[in-house]
């Protein structure tokens, strides 16, 4: 009898196990299935729209001066490619970009583990970070031409004063909201308080991190192509001054294409580390 039963639950055991990787199995199916619609349609609906582009383009119902067409914007891309200065101009404005990013990052989350360690130093610095934020960044920009020198400095230090701040604020209440309950816990084992930042604290606040992440991803973008338009005589923000003074419109569109390509690379970069710092974090 009690084999008859053990092998009876050990039937129910492999037959739950068989249904559950079923549904999982369907479950993935599901998945994969949604995932490539979304991309066929986003394929699509960027096709119709270079294909109305053009089109409008061809018949003249745009000025095709002012917002030129898919065409004649691959063909001067390609042309750009071939003399070597668009990857020239590319690597310059990709290369501060990722530098501003990184340095806006990790000083911005300094920061913000700064202020989290000191609740004196919050209450003291709280009105200034705010002010800080409210600040039009771009109207720095003259300002640090003038302290750092018209060079690749003070396009950092531009990128840096629109990603810093907001790195602060975000991380920093992130840091604030994680449920006090789970900080006593540690308390009461006797945790020290890095010990609650490590353990708590930080993983707690992973997915506020990767959100700034991908907010200073266009925050960085920004911050660059203001600062070439100030001081760079090299980088894409160049091409793009440089294409208004002559009026070559497309290239001016054409280096917002490559930027616009740039920022979507950078940002599926920040979504794979988001995968895996979310997963370790779990």
């Amino acid at each position: 009898m009690d084999e008859a039963k053990r092998a009876q639950a050990e039937e129910g055991r492999l037959r739950s196990a068989k249904l559950a990787d079923e549904v999982y199995t369907a479950f993935r199916r599901s998945e994969r299935r949604l995932a490539l619609s979304v991309r066929l349609t986003q394929l699509a609906l960027l096709i119709l729209f270079f294909g109305l582009w053009e089109t409008a383009a061809a018949f003249k119902w745009i000025d095709g001066l002012l917002f030129s067409s898919p065409s004649r914007i691959v063909q001067l891309l390609y042309e750009k490619l071939l003399d070597g200065s668009l990857l020239g101009h590319t690597w310059v404005t990709v290369w501060e970009t990722v530098v501003g990013f990184v340095l806006g990052t990790l000083l911005g989350a300094a920061g913000a583990a700064l202020i989290w360690f000191s609740p004196f130093l919050s209450r003291v610095l709280d009105p200034y970070i705010v002010v800080l934020n409210s600040l039009p960044k771009v109207a720095l920009g003259p300002l640090f031409i003038v302290a750092l020198g018209p060079g690749v400095l003070s396009i950092i230090a531009t990128t840096l004063s629109l990603t810093v701040i907001i790195t602060i604020l975000v991380v920093y209440n992130a840091f604030r909201e994680v449920d006090p309950n789970l900080v006593k816990v540690v308390r009461i084992f006797g945790g020290s308080t890095g010990t609650v930042f490590r353990k708590v604290i930080l993983p707690a606040s992973y997915p506020a991190i990767i959100s700034t992440l991908k907010v200073n991803v266009g925050l960085a973008w920004v911050g660059v192509i203001v600062g070439e338009f100030l001081v760079s005589k090299a980088g894409l923000g160049y091409l793009i001054i440089y294409g208004f003074q002559v009026f070559n419109f497309t290239l001016v569109i054409g280096a917002l294409f490559v930027i616009a390509a740039a920022a979507a690379l950078m940002y599926q970069i920040v979504a794979y580390i988001e995968g895996r710092l979310i997963g370790r974090g779990r």
